[in-house]
């Protein structure tokens, strides 16, 4: 077995904030509060329609991601991250529960929710937008108080009013637990108003946008790619699998990079670059650096068993140096990263400036990114 994980193809990955080696725990902050989290969860319509809003969805997670991690509490401590999501509209899924399936529960760990979506696939069907609302509210583990921003995008087209539960039921859940609806209706803005997708203030003071599900993103080169993909391979290396899962969760990371880069050069690109912000990607749980940064005792308890084959025998302060060393490179190349995407990020802008003109209808990534960025402010948050 072979010292470190190496990519099986370019481009990169994207985990979520502090686990501990083995459980992700909330850090306290100052007074023993919790840290701030932004918990997401989307909810896809999956009907036969469906099939390019599904492919935004792929395409874009990296974008919110990205997005997601520049959020900054007003003392300037960065929120914990978790998304969840949910299909609706499958006939296949449970007649009882409204075609309504939750994929994943609020998670950190978005190679696993990248892979759900590679997963999807379209099946026609009723689209119950006020028992999927209802459902993700009372499923998930929402956090209680202010200091928390709790946001649902949900996405699809037919009649919002669809099924025997009311969306109003569900959105009286929804403000009692603080939690903000946004309504992505895959058509026209006339006919979204028609087919009761603008709820107003009725969820939450969520809004209401509509979106181009069939339009992509325009896959824009830039003089930073190739630059970008050979330091995400480089940073690929700085990984060391520990665990039951560790194999199998780098193997993950590995075609979930392929099937993204296969995808678009934007969304690979996306990936390498919330990878290279440690606040939303770490992988803990299966990743021995991370694990260390975490827990700087814990390259004494890991089980040697579990570890790569040249790593058994040696002592802790090998093991523990060969962190250090990992560490350091890994944070050099992370920077390098940020850099560049940075260059890369103000480059699209103005060549999409240009373009936009040409086509002015929205995608999910702009329609999502603009209203997070509006939103995260009732948390005392901001997005710069």
């Amino acid at each position: 077995m072979q010292l470190l994980f190496k990519p099986l193809a370019v481009v990169s990955l994207v985990s979520l904030l502090s686990f501990s080696p083995a459980v992700q725990k909330s850090k306290p902050v100052a007074g023993n509060k919790p840290t701030p989290k932004i918990q997401v969860a989307i909810l896809l319509d999956v009907s036969g329609s469906m099939e390019g809003l599904i492919q935004q969805a792929k395409e874009q997670l990296w974008n919110m991601v990205t997005t997601l991690g520049k959020a900054k509490c007003t003392d300037q401590a960065q929120p914990q991250v978790e998304l969840a999501l949910y299909e609706y509209g499958r006939t296949t899924n449970d007649v009882a529960k409204g075609y309504v399936k939750q994929l994943s529960p609020f998670t950190n760990d978005l190679d696993e929710v990248s892979k759900i979506l590679f997963g999807l696939k379209t099946d026609g069907g009723a689209e119950y937008c006020g028992q999927v609302i209802f459902t993700s509210i009372d499923e998930l583990k929402w956090e209680t108080g202010t200091d928390h921003y709790k946001v649902i995008f949900i996405a699809g087209n037919e009649d919002f009013l669809q099924g025997n539960l009311h969306y109003t039921k569900a959105c009286n859940n929804a403000r009692e637990k603080g939690v903000i609806v946004n309504t992505l209706y895959c058509g026209s803005y006339e006919r979204g108003i028609a087919e009761h997708w603008n709820l107003l203030g009725e969820c939450g003071n969520g809004s209401f946008t509509n979106i181009d599900h069939n339009a992509k993103e325009p896959d824009i080169y830039t003089p930073y790619d190739t630059t970008l993909m050979v330091l995400n391979q480089q940073l690929n290396n700085t990984y060391i699998g520990y665990g039951a899962m560790g194999i199998a969760n780098a193997t993950r990371q590995q075609e979930q990079d392929r099937l993204n880069y296969a995808l678009s050069k934007q969304a690979g690109m996306k990936r390498a670059e919330a990878k290279a912000k440690s606040n939303v990607y770490n992988n803990a749980s299966w990743d021995l650096v991370d694990a260390v940064k975490a827990d700087t005792s814990y390259f004494r308890r890991v089980d040697r068993n579990t570890l790569p084959d040249s790593l058994k025998n040696k002592t802790a302060e090998q093991l523990r140096q060969l962190v250090l060393d990992k560490t350091a490179e890994r944070e050099k190349i992370q920077k390098e990263i940020q850099e560049l995407s940075a260059n890369r990020s103000k480059y699209i802008a103005e060549v999409k400036a240009r373009l936009i003109k040409e086509n002015p209808n929205a995608t999910l990534e702009t329609a999502v990114e603009k209203t997070i960025k509006e939103q995260v402010q009732r948390a005392n948050m901001k997005i710069d």
